[in-house]
């Protein structure tokens, strides 16, 4: 049985309830609960868990009009009150003739991601339901109808260990009434399951959960998205500055770039690939992210009818490489103790800049260094501990590793990549003797 989740005593990292380490590597499955039959809806989970994913994104109060447009089954999530209006103090659990309700749906994908020993990153609304900005809305919250509904998905799912919650769903806090809204249904979910499950927020493209909220009591860990907008988006620099905040708590970029998604959302502009998000997940993880979430263009939305802006079918989408080659990222933060390990890219002899940037993760007895695009670089090996005792190129490709040999001269490791060129980046992986 999968274990609750909880925070690392040194406020960096999430582990389960023993203590042992757990590295978040995610999926963005925004529109899961709404579309998807139970048939594609285990599909997708038994694909997911065996790429090597741990953790689904998805939305109850969906961002594609799911107030109005019901599920695969024909039901909404929300009955209306005596104003005609939707209303999220009433969920729909009617079954007065005996169908299957949208919450029962929701249950049975959870229950089968728990079966594939799959967490479900649960996030209660889309932002648009209570800050519209752009997308179908409508706004339905207020504080008190988010209390009752915050309380009343934590009184159902109480049970469940492998949820965690989301507030947000890609839209600031801009007013008063929308912090109120999010502490709101933070409170009630807290009420609700006995403050049983680990609790953050998503926040809007190009900006993290910190920006906001970092001070709440109720926010366990950040999240990061770093998004669409443009090509080599530095999401390291968004990590860095929330490693750096007090009191420390975890984060992690958990909506970078998609593969196969419009840059700059405009088709002109092509597309972002594997190289880009293979980019994006060690950056990160290599600058002191807990974890790493993956996105598809056509995955989260659950595309049925590709054209120039969704290319490609979800079904078609679910073997795009750089799906495939999260699952190295993951085994490779498993490979060593992260408790411990901390960026440190002054141990860099000549740190690059831009799309060269060359990521360096201390261990307690190892040393991870990430170059994008495979070029030569050199460390200052005076600031180890203990000797070199071996080194190796690790593929975030295919996850092979070749032995890797370092020149020294000058208290410093010099290092060159079997390979360079876009899309030939490298994990140099360094052990020390102690």
């Amino acid at each position: 049985m999968l274990q609750r989740l909880r925070i690392g005593k040194e406020g960096r990292h999430i582990v389960r309830r023993d203590g042992t380490e757990f590295v978040w590597l995610g999926d963005t499955a925004w529109e899961l609960f709404h579309c998807l039959t139970r048939e594609e809806t285990e599909e997708y989970l038994t694909a997911r868990g065996q790429q090597g994913f741990n953790v689904i994104q998805a939305v109850a109060l969906a961002e594609f009009d799911g107030i109005r447009t019901p599920n695969a089954y024909g039901r909404l999530p929300l009955r209306q009150n005596e104003d005609g209006r939707f209303d999220p103090r009433y969920p729909d659990t009617s079954t007065d003739d005996g169908s299957y309700t949208y919450w029962d749906h929701v249950d049975f994908v959870i229950q089968k991601a728990a079966e594939r020993s799959l967490y479900v990153g649960f996030l209660p609304t889309w932002g648009d339901k209570y800050h519209q900005a752009w997308g179908k809305g409508p706004e339905l919250f207020t504080p008190e109808n988010a209390y009752a509904y915050g309380r009343w998905l934590g009184e159902r799912y109480r049970d469940y260990p492998n949820i965690v919650w989301i507030l947000g769903g890609d839209r600031a806090l801009a007013t008063a009434q929308h912090f109120a809204v999010i502490q709101s249904i933070a409170a009630g979910l807290g009420e609700g399951d006995g403050h049983g499950h680990l609790l953050t927020f998503h926040p809007q493209g190009g900006s993290s959960s910190a920006y906001h909220v970092h001070d709440e009591p109720w926010l366990d860990f950040n999240m990061i998205q770093s998004g669409h907008g443009r090509l080599h988006m530095e999401n390291y620099r968004m990590v860095a500055a929330d490693y750096q905040r007090a009191p420390a708590k975890p984060t992690m970029d958990a909506e970078p770039c998609y593969e196969d998604h419009p840059v700059g959302f405009k088709p002109d502009n092509g597309y972002f690939d594997a190289v880009d998000v293979r980019r994006a997940a060690y950056w990160a993880l290599f600058s002191g992210a807990c974890g790493h979430t993956y996105g598809h263009h056509s995955i989260w939305s659950m595309t049925t009818e590709p054209g120039d802006y969704f290319i490609m079918t979800w079904r078609e989408a679910l073997g795009r490489p750089g799906a495939e080659q999260m699952q190295h990222a993951r085994r490779l933060m498993e490979s060593r103790p992260l408790q411990g390990s901390r960026p440190q890219q002054n141990a860099l002899v000549r740190p690059y800049a831009g799309v060269n940037y060359t990521a360096v993760l201390r261990g307690p007895s190892y040393w991870y260094v990430y170059s994008p695009n495979g070029l030569a670089f050199a460390l200052h090996w005076s600031q180890g501990q203990g000797e070199p005792a071996r080194a190796h190129w690790y593929n975030p490709r295919n996850g092979e590793r070749l032995t890797a040999h370092g020149t020294a001269g000058d208290e410093k490791l010099h290092f060159c990549p079997p390979s360079s060129g876009r899309g030939q980046d490298w994990v140099l992986v360094v052990d020390e003797l102690v």
